[in-house]
């Protein structure tokens, strides 16, 4: 299982590709904080997935209630 500290360090390399400042990000950040957009959130599950060798089990609606880093950990951690 993947701990919210590897989920949050992908978040950033995710963000510091894009020149983003990713040095106060915690878990109660919120996304539209730190600017972790849709495309951004497709390359996270693409990146764990590719990790942990199958496809994450979810559906596009519940991506509406994620707002803080934390609610994206637990969302991916109930996805695997």
């Amino acid at each position: 299982m993947l701990s919210d500290e590897k989920i949050v360090e992908k978040i950033k390399y995710i963000l510091l590709k894009q020149g983003k400042n990713v040095d106060n990000i915690t878990l109660d950040s919120t996304l539209r904080d730190i600017s972790f957009r849709s495309l951004d959130f497709a390359e996270l599950c693409l990146r764990i997935e590719e990790e942990i060798g199958r496809e994450l089990n979810f559906e596009a609606s519940q991506l509406r209630t994620m707002v803080t880093v934390d609610d994206v950990c637990e969302f991916i951690k109930n996805a695997i």
